[in-house]
């Protein structure tokens, strides 16, 4: 059956062309759509299986883990900001990618739209989080954690921080202009 809006031998030439990229750029996961409760366990799942077949280390491994939970936790719930919006149909989509490789480790990579007007507050929360060293984040993380309250999303806005802690890295983003009022956030950080 030939599906009336594909044509297939393109796309079989570009997925094998996506396939080799893929490759080539060692990601292991991928996933680009609408993000649920039900996805995000299943994702989990996944990488618990690959790290324990990598026979990663504890250590590592529980650290991944918990920038995996934070990162795809973070577009779940910031998705919420566009419910009802019939403007944008694509808005609740997201992309997230992880690779790994022996020179870099893991790199965990997303991206999700989010209303321009958020941006600026955003990308100055993560220039001064990056501006910071491993005992500056330390001590910043211990006192947002005891000057914020948790907001309705669950988070008290501790997950940058968290990230920056336990990767011992930059976070990397950038914003990107999408349509009409929205921008899309791209998001990286690596675990050594």
């Amino acid at each position: 059956m030939e599906l009336p809006y594909y044509n297939m031998n393109l796309l079989s030439k570009d997925l094998y062309g996506l396939f080799r990229n893929m490759d080539e750029q060692h990601i292991i996961l991928s996933f680009k759509g609408e993000i649920s409760k039900e996805l995000l366990t299943s994702i989990y799942s996944i990488m618990e299986v690959r790290m324990d077949k990598a026979r990663e280390e504890l250590q590592r491994k529980k650290k991944m883990y918990n920038i995996l939970v934070e990162s795809l936790q973070n577009i779940f719930h910031h998705l919420d900001d566009f419910e009802g919006n019939t403007e944008h149909s694509k808005t609740r989509e997201a992309i997230f990618l992880v690779s790994f490789n022996k020179e870099n480790g893991y790199e965990i990579h997303t991206g999700n739209y989010l209303y321009a007007n958020q941006a600026e507050s955003l990308r100055q929360k993560l220039e001064h989080i990056n501006s910071m060293d491993a005992g500056q984040l330390k001590e910043y993380y211990r006192t947002k954690l005891n000057e914020t309250s948790f907001s309705e999303k669950g988070g008290a806005g501790l997950g940058f921080i968290d990230m920056a802690r336990k990767s011992g890295n930059k976070l990397d983003y950038k914003f990107h202009d999408g349509p009409g009022d929205l921008k899309f956030f791209t998001f990286s950080v690596r675990i050594n």
